[in-house]
């Protein structure tokens, strides 16, 4: 039997700075829903769910090395999905690094289908989940909101999620370092 590593992702930390910053931010808005906690903050690379050990070692291999180096990373936005009228999600969209994270989202996708992982169906759109919003709500009138934080990405990391009647808490389970 091979040893189930649970929901496990690749994701771009945020700096504790750059936590306390968006924090501050935060906290003039009235953002509904339920607020995701500053330690769980991160974006998003690649998903790859439940997922074994072999599976997660041949991804591993398939990152290292990356497929980029360095590079400066922005929030600078607000944006809600589906959309800002029916928000399910509000988050922190990403401009400066955008083009490298997608870069490396698509190795992560080789890495993934090449591991046995089921291909991403939705489209890569790199950004920082705030809150999760149910019932939808309308957000229109913080999206426009002044956002301008940036940091230089490093590294990525790997998580895995335990999710409970608390919530989830994500483990740091790997890291791969961007040279340069």
């Amino acid at each position: 039997m091979v040893e189930q590593l649970g929901r496990v992702f690749l994701a771009v930390p945020v700096p504790v700075e750059i936590k306390h910053a968006l924090n501050a931010v935060l906290a003039d808005m009235q953002i509904p829903g339920k607020l995701v906690p500053p330690e769980n903050w991160h974006v998003t690379i690649r998903f790859l769910d439940v997922i074994d050990v072999v599976t997660y070692e041949r991804f591993v291999s398939e990152m290292d090395p990356p497929a980029e180096t360095s590079f400066r990373l922005a929030l600078d936005g607000f944006g809600a999905f589906p959309n800002p009228r029916k928000a399910t999600v509000f988050w922190a969209g990403v401009g400066q690094g955008s083009e490298q994270l997608a870069v490396l989202n698509e190795q992560a996708e080789e890495g993934a289908v090449s591991a046995g992982v089921l291909p991403e169906e939705r489209p890569f759109h790199p950004h920082l989940t705030l809150s999760r919003v149910r019932p939808p709500a309308d957000v229109q009138s913080i999206i426009d909101s002044e956002l301008s934080l940036s940091w230089r990405c490093e590294q990525l990391v790997v998580y895995r999620s335990h999710v409970s009647r608390r919530g989830a808490r994500y483990e740091p389970i790997d890291s791969i370092d961007l040279i340069g």
